[in-house]
């Protein structure tokens, strides 16, 4: 039987109606009589009992209608994934985020967007944190996990996802730095330093340290990536700056210690960020789509 020839008799099941529902499949009433017939033949049981006034289901003519009922839903549901799979996103979304970044925050936020577009093929460059924003600037990325510049050009589109403390670490091994730093009163002057080559962490520390008139610090080495900074660090070279984030999911963080010491530095306000003009690109749509989803 042809799923045609179920919907009319699940509607005339329904209508109890043969003009009505003749009309309704724009057929004549007689061939909607024949269609109840070959029904009729290919079952071998009567479906319905008919006079000149009333039409009655029998009790064969009550399960047909169920199981009609079901094929026309099935066959609904069917077209809907079938339409959705016609529409389903496909391309490449290119995000750029640090090391840490890539284990830290990046997962749970393809989770979902991976759940819903699974054809997006997922693009990951990572490299010094520093660098989110210029790779989004240059366009040589769609998306990229950030720490939000104190001036953000109103260019960029940022959301928010959590606050990073800023620490000051040291060696945790005996070595000349971790004496330095173990002392009741710390001579920042005589202390080497190891800062980013760029970005935030390295101006919020320039401006605490302005602020204890030591003058400039003794830098002992500008890296590149505040995974770098943890390694010196962990080596006994000197006293970095580094997201507690990085600090704690680190291999080498029992051979780092914090340092005890309150200080005004300003937390990283992390989020995701791109163009105001890509936003409405259907995969970065996607994407911010999926993350803001509750």
């Amino acid at each position: 039987m042809d799923a045609k020839a179920l919907a009319m008799f699940a509607h005339l099941a329904q209508s109890l109606h043969f003009g009505k529902t003749a009309e309704a499949f724009y057929v004549s009433p007689s061939t909607l009589s024949r269609v109840v017939q070959r029904l009729e033949d290919e079952l071998g049981c009567k479906l319905l009992h008919r006079d000149n006034r009333n039409v009655v289901l029998t009790q064969a003519g009550e399960k047909l209608q169920d199981y009609a009922l079901l094929q026309q839903s099935q066959l609904e549901g069917l077209k809907l994934d079938l339409a959705k799979q016609q529409v389903q996103l496909t391309g490449k979304l290119h995000i750029y985020c640090s090391v840490t970044a890539a284990y830290s925050h990046l997962p749970d936020l393809l989770d979902r967007f991976r759940q819903q577009h699974p054809m997006v093929e997922i693009m990951l460059s990572t490299g010094d944190a520093a660098d989110a924003v210029s790779q989004i600037q240059q366009q040589s990325v769609d998306i990229a996990i950030a720490a939000k510049p104190d001036e953000l050009s109103s260019s960029f589109y940022f959301h928010h996802l959590s606050e990073i403390e800023l620490q000051l670490i040291a060696p945790a091994m005996v070595c000349p730095v971790e004496q330095l730093v173990s002392r009741s009163h710390i001579d920042w002057a005589k202390v080497p330093i190891i800062l980013p080559e760029q970005g935030l962490a390295r101006t919020r520390f320039e401006k605490w340290f302005r602020q204890l008139h030591y003058g400039k610090p003794s830098i002992y080495a500008n890296v590149s990536g505040h995974e770098a900074i943890v390694s010196m660090v962990a080596l006994g070279c000197g006293v970095g700056i580094a997201p507690q984030v990085v600090t704690e999911l680190s291999p080498l963080k029992n051979r780092v210690k914090v340092l005890d010491i309150k200080t005004d530095i300003k937390p990283f306000d992390l989020g995701v960020c791109c163009l105001n003009i890509k936003k409405q690109q259907p995969l970065v749509k996607a994407f911010f789509d999926a993350i803001n989803t509750p």
